[in-house]
């Protein structure tokens, strides 16, 4: 795939989730793939598989009342197998407010995500939310 065709891919991907359409994630993600969440939060660890990769999508879900988005701001290609999604975390839960910028490093092959590593802009905002 070149660059056009995985940030094509990203942006399907963003949207699927911010609808919670995940029959278009399980065809998006490699069975294999793995999720790195940094941080001392509940959510923190690095996410095994596809299976448990949309388990902890639909727990953000869950536990915001289905408030939390990833609002894009922006995709960058690497020309090889990386793609960059430049966002904003935004969610309520129990009386807080959370609005964080992120950015999630996207590594793909043959057209699906087999590695997602979430990079905060702060962190403690992040694990603060999910106390």
């Amino acid at each position: 795939m070149d660059a056009d065709e995985n940030v094509a891919i990203m942006r399907r991907a963003y949207d699927a989730f911010n609808r919670g359409d995940l029959e278009t994630l399980t065809e998006i993600f490699d069975e294999s793939a793995v999720w790195h969440l940094p941080g001392r939060s509940s959510m923190a660890t690095d996410y095994q598989g596809s299976e448990a990769i949309l388990a902890y999508f639909g727990r953000l879900g869950q536990e915001t009342g289905g408030t939390f988005q990833a609002e894009l701001e922006d995709l960058l290609a690497d020309g090889g197998d990386r793609v960059v999604g430049i966002q904003r975390s935004t969610a309520e839960r129990d009386g807080k407010r959370l609005d964080v910028g992120n950015c999630i490093v996207f590594e793909l092959k043959d057209g699906r995500i087999t590695d997602g590593r979430e990079h905060f802009h702060d962190l403690y905002a992040w694990d603060e939310f999910w106390s």
